[in-house]
């Protein structure tokens, strides 16, 4: 039992840094393209008060619905493409479903639904996918692909897709699932999926004042740090987890939990707030959230950075773009902003060791 507690998880963690003013930045593809989250934590040092800009975006998150015991052929049928699919970005997502025991599904905002799936199911639907790559000796989950913008009613592709779902087999899920449309539509997912139990939620937000906090010390052009001068990225990453978490850094003897502490060189910063936005999270919400955090430095602070970290859920068929997720041990799914007084800023990336490596 001590032996497995001793083998912590491998992980792939990606570090870039950029500017924000560069031209070649890519911190909003990142952003646009990491689909489905469902937690964002903001750190900013040397502050106890959210200012108001950056309070009304946190408060400002669409909300969303939870669809219970949906059919997957009801996100294939023309109605529902028409609608939505068409005329907008819907991000759907199956609920309390585990990658690596179960039927998981998600329908990206670019229109293409994808759905891993167990060995059994594959063959008995009978449609076209690829073996999933978290297979082993034998393959036991698959993956398949559906583009709905390209699905023409009437046409062969179109009923062998619609004929598997709906009368070979019959698949279910829980969905989180939201509409992002350019404009006032005539059509909603609540009146839509109405006959289906449908309720609404909002993101929870909260929010916390640390006082003298430890932290490491960092410069933005450092991203491998200086045993004299600053930490590496991942060990700010670390620590970064641990203060967002809530565990102790100051590794006293009477903590029998951790036994971490904050990375040399250090200091203590007097106060920070954190504030943590969990539900089923747009994209475009985060982007405008680092939008504004990147003007947190138009005027003076005594701070030097803050950042910014979304969580992907663990059990997402996809980390970025259409790439295939796994569980493996933690799930890692997530990507952290370092933004600095200079408009510097780190990104760091994360997901598990068998997944392909971010972007």
């Amino acid at each position: 039992m001590y032996m497995h507690l001793e083998q912590c998880p491998r992980h792939l963690l990606v570090c870039e840094k950029s500017n924000f003013t560069n031209e070649k930045s890519r911190h909003g593809i990142h952003v646009q393209s990491h689909y489905f989250n469902y937690q964002v934590n903001m750190l900013i040092p040397e502050c106890a008060v959210l200012p108001s800009e950056l309070n009304a975006l946190v408060n400002s998150f669409e909300k969303y619905y939870l669809v219970k015991n949906v059919p997957v052929y009801e996100l294939v049928e023309q109605q529902f493409i028409d609608r939505f699919v068409k005329k907008g970005s819907v991000y759907a997502l199956s609920y309390n479903t585990q990658i690596d025991q179960d039927n998981t599904v998600a329908l990206l905002p670019t229109g293409t639904l994808i759905l891993s799936v167990d060995k059994d199911t594959y063959e008995e639907l009978g449609l076209e996918g690829k073996s999933s790559q978290y297979s082993h000796k034998a393959v036991m989950r698959y993956v398949i692909t559906v583009d709905l913008k390209s699905l023409v009613p009437g046409t062969a592709k179109n009923k062998r897709v619609m004929w598997a779902l709906k009368e070979k087999l019959l698949v279910k899920c829980d969905f989180l699932i939201m509409w992002n449309s350019p404009g006032d539509e005539d059509f909603s997912l609540s009146t839509h999926f109405e006959k289906y139990q449908c309720k609404e939620h909002a993101p929870a937000v909260s929010t916390k004042v640390l006082r003298d906090l430890p932290y490491p010390v960092i410069q933005s052009c450092d991203l491998r740090g200086n045993p004299e001068k600053s930490c590496d990225a991942s060990e700010f990453m670390e620590w970064l987890g641990a203060v967002t978490s809530e565990i102790e850094c100051n590794n006293e003897a009477s903590n029998f939990l951790s036994t971490f502490c904050c990375p040399e060189p250090s200091s203590v910063m007097e106060k920070a707030y954190l504030c943590t936005v969990t539900g089923f999270l747009l994209p475009e919400n985060i982007c405008k959230l680092l939008e504004q955090l990147c003007h947190y430095f138009d005027e003076p602070k005594f701070a030097q950075w803050t950042s910014l970290t979304v969580h992907g859920f663990a059990d997402s068929p996809v980390s970025w773009g259409s790439a295939e997720h796994g569980f493996h041990k933690g799930g890692e799914n997530f990507y952290n902003f370092v933004v600095f007084k200079n408009r510097d800023y780190w990104l760091q990336m994360a997901v598990g060791s068998h997944d392909g490596c971010p972007p």
